[in-house]
């Protein structure tokens, strides 16, 4: 990657280390899951539902959604560097609220301002960007998200670890010290990469019509928030289907939770060692149809009464496969349709991609509830990685159109 500019780790002059970018994203993706074993267990000490405890999954991305459609264009006009300190600031007292939260809706007010760490994974992929070109990055993004898949991975199995030995509060105390750290990198380490233009905040914004014209943006987007949403319906759905259907303690259920991990590491590490090379149209191509394959062979061993625990979550790391080369080069084809807005089109496509997220990881909890079986959250899934196909194939035909 011989385009990319100088780089010394701990000397917030230069672009920011590899490793930096791997743990901003990830901070955003622990936050996310790592107290999902423990749903059944916050319930019961807040004195409520399931469905209402679920809806610090859904609550929290539909925040991320809200909140990335303005990070992007703030990061354009002030930088990458002062607006990811502030959030990770906020979101560092956002935790805090959580551990002292005495009722189920002070949680969840608290549990959504943490959503603001959602400016770690968008402004992560803004600085590759600002970095190196579009292939490049679409390499560049896969080895930090591999990285990543570390985290979604082994955080589950944290956190039902750490529910069963001192309780669920221990999980958002792991947060915090793990903010707290990231927070010091990045002050340490992350120079600004941004070419910050002397315009308002309002002409900043102004310019989101010139991304919204581009249906190759659009294609783009549309592949990663339908490819990523099986992802999302499952994390919804995922903690009812362990805990209910197949009776799993809350550290078995960490465990078997981070199985789609490990298909998106290796994923990641393929758009890592191959965009380059193959083009990045063609590698989400192979990840939206590596998808749907997967998705419907489990459908047919859950119609035939043999989709077991091992199944059922093993089968999954077809769908973190798919997404791993969907995701790094969907989200390169979107930051290089309009290079200048970078950080804008990170934050749009984001908001897209979480809050379908938001809508069908509330819709997976609902059918669950409804039905108490896992085939029509699968048929679900299959639909969404079905659209994502559909959207690829576009984004290539208008490609071939254009002539690019």
């Amino acid at each position: 990657m011989s385009n990319r500019p100088t780089v010394r780790f701990m000397d917030p002059t230069t672009p920011p280390h590899i490793m930096t970018l791997v743990m901003l994203a990830g901070l955003s993706a622990m936050t996310m899951n790592i107290f999902l074993p423990s749903l059944n267990t916050m319930a019961a000490h807040f004195q409520t539902e399931y469905w209402v405890m679920q809806l610090s999954v859904s609550l929290y991305l539909a925040m991320n959604a809200i909140l990335q459609i303005f990070i992007g264009p703030i990061s354009d006009r002030f930088g990458r560097r002062p607006v990811l300190l502030w959030t990770i600031g906020v979101f560092l007292l956002a935790t805090v609220g959580t551990l002292v939260a005495t009722s189920a809706v002070m949680f969840l007010l608290f549990r959504m301002a943490q959503a603001i760490v959602v400016s770690t994974m968008v402004l992560s992929r803004a600085v590759v960007r600002d970095m190196v070109p579009q292939e490049e990055a679409a390499s560049m993004i896969g080895y930090v998200t591999m990285g990543m898949a570390i985290v979604p991975m082994l955080s589950p199995l944290i956190g039902g670890m750490l529910d069963q030995a001192f309780g669920w509060q221990s999980s958002f105390v792991f947060i915090l010290l793990s903010g707290i750290a990231i927070f010091i990198l990045t002050w340490r380490d992350l120079g600004e990469t941004a070419v910050i233009r002397p315009i308002s905040l309002m002409d900043q914004f102004r310019q989101y019509p010139e991304l919204i014209r581009s249906r190759r943006f659009w294609g783009y987007c549309l592949a990663s928030a339908l490819a990523s949403g099986a992802f999302f319906a499952y994390i919804g759905g995922a903690p009812f289907i362990g805990s209910e259907i197949f009776g799993m303690s809350p550290a078995r259920l960490g465990f078997y939770f981070g199985a789609p991990a490990l298909g998106y590491a290796l994923g990641n590490y393929l758009s890592g060692r191959y965009s380059v090379r193959m083009g990045i149209n063609t590698m989400v191509l192979c990840g939206t149809v590596i998808t749907c394959i997967g998705l419907a062979l489990l459908i047919v061993l859950d119609v035939a009464g043999l989709a077991t625990a091992e199944v059922f979550f093993g089968l999954f790391t077809t769908v973190g496969l798919g997404n791993g080369l969907v995701l790094p080069n969907a989200t390169a084809g979107m930051l290089s349709v309009r290079p200048h807005l970078a950080g804008s089109a990170s934050g749009l496509g984001g908001a897209m991609m979480i809050a379908s997220g938001a809508a069908l990881s509330a819709l997976a909890g609902v059918l669950l509830g409804a039905t108490g079986t896992t085939t029509p959250v699968l048929f679900l899934m299959l639909v969404t990685a079905g659209g994502s196909l559909l959207s690829i194939l576009a984004v290539i035909r208008r490609t071939r159109q254009l002539g690019a």
